[in-house]
C-alpha cells in the first residue's frame, strides 16, 4: 500500500529536493541580509552542497520530460542522496567545530573576527585593507539549542533519507 507521501516521493522527488534546497539557501541568505550574520568558510561550503542539489535536481527535472525519465530517475535520486550526504557531513563537522570537539579549518579560526558586517569592515575592504572571515567555531544563532549548522545537518539527513527512499522505490511507470 502506497501512502500519499511515498507516492509524492516516487514521482516528484527532484522537484521537492530542489524546493527544499532553495528554501534552505533562501533562509541562509536572509540571515545574512536581514540578520547581518556574515557566513564563515564552513557556512559557505554548506551552501555549495545545496547549490549542487539545485543543479542535480534541475537536470533530473529536465530529464523527466524525455524518454529517459524512467531509466535515469533512480540515478538522479542517488546523486541527490550523495549531495545531501555531503551537506549532512558538513553540518555535522561545522557543529563539532562550534562545540570545540575538533578544530576547524585554519581559514576560520576565532581570534578577533566578528560575525556581523560593519561599516568599518566595509570601509577597510573598499580601501584595499585585509579583512577576516567570521569565525567558524562561534555559533551566532541558536534555535531549540541547535545552531544553523546543526539544523542544516539534521534537515539534510532527512532529505538524504528521502532521496534514498525515492531511489529505492523508483519512478512510477507512466
Amino acid at each position: 500500500m502506497m501512502t500519499p507521501f511515498s507516492a509524492l516521493l516516487r514521482n516528484r522527488w527532484p522537484w521537492l529536493a530542489l524546493i527544499a534546497s532553495a528554501l534552505l539557501l533562501a533562509a541562509a541568505h536572509a540571515f545574512e541580509t536581514f540578520g547581518h550574520l556574515a557566513p564563515c568558510t564552513l557556512c559557505l561550503r554548506q551552501r555549495e552542497a545545496h547549490w549542487a542539489v539545485l543543479t542535480i535536481a534541475a537536470v533530473g527535472i529536465g530529464i523527466s520530460f524525455t524518454p529517459l525519465a524512467n531509466l535515469c530517475y533512480r540515478w538522479i535520486c542517488l546523486a541527490l542522496a550523495v549531495a545531501f550526504a555531503y551537506s549532512t557531513y558538513l553540518g555535522a563537522f561545522h557543529t563539532g567545530v562550534e562545540f570545540h570537539w575538533w578544530p576547524g579549518p585554519t581559514t576560520c579560526a576565532s581570534t578577533t573576527a566578528t560575525n556581523t558586517v560593519t561599516a568599518e569592515a566595509m570601509a577597510r575592504m573598499l580601501g584595499g585593507g585585509r579583512i577576516r572571515a567570521p569565525a567558524c567555531d562561534v555559533a551566532v544563532w541558536y534555535f531549540a539549542g541547535l545552531s544553523m549548522a546543526a539544523w542544516n545537518g539534521l534537515i539534510s539527513v532527512g532529505l538524504m533519507a528521502a532521496s534514498i527512499l525515492s531511489a529505492w522505490r523508483g519512478r512510477a511507470q507512466q
